[in-house]
């Protein structure tokens, strides 16, 4: 589980971090990521995981896995706001795909990051 300091609540966060963020897809997954408005303690972690994963069951089971997942790498990512939206691959995908996945697509939006300026 995330700690509280590191969730994401507001619909308007997500907005902003989805539209003003860059962005990295891979198979199973999708994230946003922006440098942080208001510096606070670490990032700041929002999951996306819409009825076209499955249903009730499979999407919570993807969102705990995503958590997991986001947990064991908060130390990696500072001062960012982060959605990780997944897609419907994510209901078939193993926990370590995913988490191959997940890495490649947060190098690919911090690379994208740093060229666009903002960090």
């Amino acid at each position: 589980m995330l700690p509280a300091a590191h969730r994401m609540r507001r619909p308007a966060e997500f907005e902003h971090t989805v539209r003003r963020g860059v962005r990295a897809g891979r198979t199973a997954l999708v994230v946003h990521l922006t440098t942080r408005t208001d510096p606070g303690p670490g990032p700041v972690v929002g999951f996306v995981v819409s009825k076209a994963v499955g249903g009730a069951v499979t999407r919570n089971v993807v969102k705990r896995r995503l958590r997991e997942l986001v947990h064991a790498r908060l130390d990696a990512l500072v001062d960012v706001d982060l959605v990780v939206r997944a897609t419907p691959a994510a209901a078939e995908a193993p926990f370590l795909e995913l988490g191959a996945q997940l890495d490649g697509a947060l190098a690919t939006a911090r690379k994208r990051l740093v060229s666009t300026g903002e960090r």
